[in-house]
């Protein structure tokens, strides 16, 4: 059932990433979403989460996470995270991406495709009798190593019948700390990954968490299965 709730997800996000490009609102992609979910017979995750009050999380730039649809139109240039979550028949999968609008700054691009292997790199440490952190330290020691910073205030999470479920998945600390990995986890990893310093702020809308500094910020996340032949990630 995990399996099939995050191959659902991976193909609405198929479709739906063509849409994300300059001159769209990005409420807009929010109602696209919204339309691909409900023919694939599922529920948006997030709709009505706590109050949220859309479909995904539209995230622009110096917005780390939570960055909730509206008028915002996106340009050339721009970094957009895309985080997208579905119930299908009760069980939960959830992923996100990063895409750059047209030609970006060095930074950005560079910043993207760190975000994108730390991701990988969590996943690989992804292994039975393996320490939660041990995900959480390959992250960070390759996310600092190449001169950015992971964010601290908000961090994965264990999904399977609810959205978060325990243990929380931090993209930093230690290696060998934690509990063991064993055959039947599932873990939404998530790095969030700033251009500048890891410190972040939360906007007057109260979801919209931004990098105190303004500069930059990426997210990538999948849902990922831990099984007898070792990671299998479920929204690929």
């Amino acid at each position: 059932m995990m399996r099939e709730s995050g191959r659902v997800l991976a193909k609405i996000v198929a479709e739906l990433r063509p849409s994300i490009k300059a001159g769209v609102r990005t409420k807009e992609i929010d109602a696209f979403a919204e339309d691909l979910i409900r023919k694939n017979q599922a529920i948006a995750a997030f709709k009505g989460y706590r109050g949220f009050p859309a479909n995904v999380c539209v995230s622009l730039n110096e917005e780390i996470v939570h960055g909730i649809p509206n008028e915002r139109i996106i340009n050339e240039g721009d970094l957009v995270s895309l985080d997208i979550g579905i119930n299908l028949n009760g069980f939960f999968s959830d992923t996100a991406f990063t895409v750059a609008i047209g030609e970006v700054s060095s930074q950005k691009k560079k910043l993207t495709e760190v975000a994108r292997k730390a991701l990988e790199l969590g996943i690989a440490k992804v292994k039975v009798n393996n320490h939660l952190s041990d995900i959480s330290a390959a992250i960070q020691h390759f996310v600092e190593s190449r001169g950015f910073s992971v964010v601290r205030d908000f961090v994965g999470h264990g999904i399977g019948k609810r959205m978060h479920e325990d243990p929380e998945v931090p993209n930093f600390g230690p290696a060998h700390q934690g509990p063991l990995l064993k055959v039947g986890m599932v873990l939404a990893i998530e790095p969030m990954v700033n251009a500048g310093s890891w410190e972040s702020e939360v906007l007057p809308n109260g979801w919209t968490a931004v990098t105190k500094d303004r500069k930059p910020s990426v997210h990538f996340e999948h849902t990922v299965a831990l099984t007898e032949k070792g990671a299998e990630v479920l929204t690929k």
